[in-house]
């Protein structure tokens, strides 16, 4: 993915026809899926060039990371990091609320359902939506864990494991029912769902079992 340096004259327009790109290309995704969305047409619905496109996205690939990227807003954002800090429960209680608030919301659902549709015809879109999102959520996972008491952190031989555990016991069947159309949970219940699923990892994390 290309950028511009902030004092290039050209930044400011350059940056309006990226993020047309962006939101004509997230159109594109959401109604025709990855493989019957087409690039040129993605140019002429954001009103710029294919060789404009080219300047900001090196590939179709690189531009469906920056469309994933940007629609999901992820956990990293800075202001959603004060959970970092907080005592274990506390702290995967509200990872797991925003993280179950944002994977249920509507485009998510949308934008989880082009790559469960397209991965298999095109590999590198299920590899590079692993890297970029799943990724990142692993990450915050670890950077909370360096936070733990040392005692219950040294329990913990696999970080990558206990983050696949946690999102797993967050999910659970709620991620299955809404993807295929059912009711999504109310903020109580997602609370209660993302506590529950706190409480059961930390005593996965006590046991020696992750």
């Amino acid at each position: 993915m290309r950028t511009w340096a902030e004092n290039d004259p050209k930044a400011r327009l350059m940056t309006r026809k990226r993020e047309a790109i962006i939101n004509a290309a997230l159109t594109a995704f959401l109604d025709e899926g990855y493989g019957g969305s087409s690039v040129n047409r993605i140019a002429a619905n954001a009103g710029v060039s294919i060789t404009t496109l080219y300047r900001h996205f090196d590939s179709k690939d690189d531009l469906y990371v920056a469309v994933i990227q940007e629609a999901c807003d992820t956990l990293a954002q800075s202001a959603d990091l004060d959970w970092l800090d907080l005592p274990p429960l506390e702290g995967l209680t509200e990872a797991g609320c925003r993280l179950l608030n944002h994977i249920l919301s509507e485009q998510q659902l949308a934008l989880f359902r082009v790559v469960a549709r397209d991965a298999q015809r095109f590999p590198e879109l299920g590899r590079r939506y692993q890297q970029e999102i799943i990724g990142d959520r692993i990450d915050l996972f670890t950077r909370h864990l360096s936070h733990w008491p040392a005692d219950l952190r040294s329990k913990v031989s696999d970080p990558t494991r206990a983050a696949h555990v946690f999102s797993a016991l967050l999910q659970a069947e709620i991620m299955d029912t809404a993807l295929l159309g059912g009711p999504v949970p109310d903020a109580a219940a997602i609370r209660t769902r993302a506590h529950q699923a706190a409480t059961d990892l930390l005593a996965l994390a006590e046991a020696g079992r992750l």
